[in-house]
This record gives structure tokens, sequence and C-alpha cells, in this order.
């Protein structure tokens, strides 16, 4: 049970400090509730994770929040069953997601969301193995937008979130008393799209994301962890064919905003390397956001490698049928995922499901969505006849 809570509490601080050696090239940045950067959708899920510019959605807080205000229904909601770790025979860890959104006019919008995740069961065991009763990990973020057309192309959009994350239940980890980590963030996007003509619909977006507050899960102030702050930025190019078939193509590039570990150098003595690391580990979000585009200590050959990259690519004919597929990149000494995605919706009335299923393509790290199927619903309320802006 200790080794479990342990590696629950304090694996993010542990993986930092063992990449450290420097003998591989290593060194992955950890964060607290990486769960914030999980995709939410099937949709985009589908399309290796992209999702700053791609045609607005009920999903689009987690991707690009000013994307709402082009959205052309009046209101929906959505939600999404994400089953966890399923490859590896885990029947009761799953990601839940529930959002809505609403226009207040036709140039601004209002959208709710809520993020849970569960990690199922776990028994607690004193040190001599005598059962303890059971206890309830989970996690959960709920937030707030506000997006706003500013022109005919052109969005911002601000949102608010609640983080929560109770890894322990309040249990005492060897010797270090534990407490739920609680935090509130804040994202910024914009958006911008505008049909071209011979070109189609070109579509752009940014987005930073989970800037906010650090996480504590005791009153050791050294044990602080960073939120996984993030900036997305990407592309899009639509192509109509009449009212039948539209394709799209879409690239994201992420980076996160959390300072590079420090690595220990050369002649430096340890003790002079424990201070650098525990400045490291006392920095304040802000300042690390800053940090974080130009402080690895691998130089700019090493911040490249801090890049994640998506491609996506979905078909729709008559706006009832959509085919997806895409691919994510990440260096192998940040981290070493890359998969590829595939899956489908299907559009009647107002309803939408979309199903998405991810097959890793390397060996460097594993996946808790490997060969996972997930699922989404979306309830879109009024919608108009046209369904993007088109270009001849």
């Amino acid at each position: 049970m200790f080794i479990v809570l342990t590696v629950m509490l304090f694996g993010n601080m542990a993986n930092a400090q063992v990449s450290e050696t420097g003998q591989s090239g290593k060194n992955y940045i950890s964060t607290g509730m990486p769960i914030l950067l999980i995709a939410p959708d099937a949709r985009a899920g589908a399309m290796g994770d992209v999702g700053a510019a791609s045609t607005p959605d009920a999903y689009s807080a987690h991707w690009n929040n000013a994307k709402f205000a082009f959205i052309e229904n009046s209101m929906g909601i959505s939600t999404t069953y994400t089953p966890w770790l399923r490859n590896l025979g885990v029947g009761d860890m799953n990601l839940l997601y529930l959002g809505g959104y609403a226009h207040i006019n036709k140039r601004s919008a209002l959208a709710l969301s809520l993020t849970y995740f569960s990690l199922g069961e776990i028994e607690r065991t004193n040190e001599f193995g005598d059962s303890q009763g059971n206890m309830h990990p989970n996690e959960f973020a709920v937030d707030a937008t506000y997006a706003m057309r500013l022109g005919d192309n052109f969005s911002i959009a601000a949102s608010g979130r609640l983080n929560h994350s109770d890894l322990t239940n309040g249990q005492d980890v060897e010797t270090q008393t534990t407490k739920p980590a609680n935090s509130l963030a804040a994202d910024f996007g914009m958006y911008y799209q505008e049909a071209v003509e011979k070109v189609g619909v070109v579509a752009a977006g940014l987005m930073i994301s989970n800037l906010g507050a650090k996480l504590s899960y005791s009153d050791d102030d050294t044990r602080k962890e960073f939120l996984p702050a993030n900036l997305r930025l990407g592309g899009r190019r639509t192509l109509n064919n009449h009212t039948y078939n539209q394709v799209s193509a879409m690239i994201d590039i992420n980076k996160l905003l959390v300072p590079t570990p420090p690595k220990q150098q050369e002649g430096e003595s340890d003790n002079d390397y424990k201070q650098r690391y525990l400045e490291y580990t006392q920095m304040g979000s802000v300042t690390g956001a800053i940090q974080a585009l130009y402080d690895a200590p691998g130089g700019f050959g090493e911040k490249f490698q801090e890049l994640q990259f998506s491609l996506g690519a979905e078909y729709w004919y008559n706006h009832t049928f959509a085919v997806r597929a895409g691919y994510f990149f990440e260096h192998e000494n940040k981290g070493g995922r890359r998969y590829l995605t595939v899956g489908g919706g299907i559009k009647y009335n107002v309803f939408t499901i979309d199903l998405s299923y991810l097959v890793p393509t390397t060996k460097f790290s594993t996946n808790p969505l490997s060969n996972t199927i997930r699922i989404s619903l979306s309830v879109d309320f009024n919608r108009t006849e046209k369904h993007e802006v088109t270009a001849e």
C-alpha cells in the first residue's frame, strides 16, 4: 500500500530526478494532474489529438476556447467516456467528460465543462500487510468559458478552472501527512478562420491553458507540483466539394510551459546541484512558464525536443458520415509517446456519435489508451443550414 501511494504522490518528482543523471539524454518534464492534457473527446482523439484550429465543436474548451464564438448552433451538450489502462486488464479506471455551451448573442458564447478521472479502488494496508479498508483516489476539473468574436473572422476567449486532485484520501505516505491538492488556473485562446477563394477555408488557433497555482499534496513547500501549463498553436485547411464532400487537414504544435528540470553539470558539487534543484521546485508558475521557453540545459536542441506534433485529417460526406485519422509525435528524450489514431463519426438530426482508436507506434513508452475505443456523444440544438464557411 505504501509503495502504491508513494508512486502516485511523488512519482513525478522521482522521474525528474532519475532523468538528471544524463546517461541517456532523457530529461522528462513532470507535472501534477497530467490528466488535464488528455484529449477529452473521440473526435480529436481520432485525429492525433489535434484541435487548436479544427472546426468548432462542443469540446473547444480543451483545444481552443475561442472557437466557441464560431459554433453555428445556439447551444449544445457533450459527453465522453474513456476507459483507462484497459490494455493491461484494469477495469475500474476511467475518464469522464461533460460539457455544454450556449450563445449569448451572435458574437459571444458561454461554456461549462467537467473533467473527472477515477483511479478506481485501492486497498489500504499497514506495514504488516493488514487491510485498512479501501480508498478511491480521484481528480477533477471544473471550468467556465467566455468567448467573443471581435470581427467576422477573429475571436478571443478566457476560461477559469478549479482543479482538485485527491490521490491518497488523506492517508500518510511513509512519514509524510498528505492532503488533497487544489488549484485555480486560467486559459486564454485566439482563433481565426476565413474563406479564401480557390484555397478553401483556412483557420489558425492559439491557446495557453492550465496557467495557475501549483499543486500541494502536503505542507512541504519543496514538494509542490506544477500544473501542466501548455502552449498550443495550430492550423487547418478545409476543402469543400459542393455540399457532399468536405476534407480538412490540421496540424498542432504543443509546448509545455513548465521549466525543464536542471541537470548536474560537470564538476558541480552535489550540494550546489541540490540547491539549484531546490530553487527549481520552488519556482512560481508564471516565472516557470516564461523560463520554459528558453531554459533547457541542452540549449536549443533540447528545447526543440520538447515540442509535440499532432497531424490530423477528417473527411465528411454530406455532413453525415465522417472518417478520421491522425498521428502524434513526442521525442523519446521527453517521453517518447508516438501513436496512430483512427476513428469516425455519424450525425443524425441533433445527435453526433464519434469513435476513436489508438495504436502505439513505438516501444519507448506505454500509453494508457493503447488499443482502446473511446466514445463521444454530442447534442446540438438549432442547427443552421450552413455547416462551414465556404470558398468557391
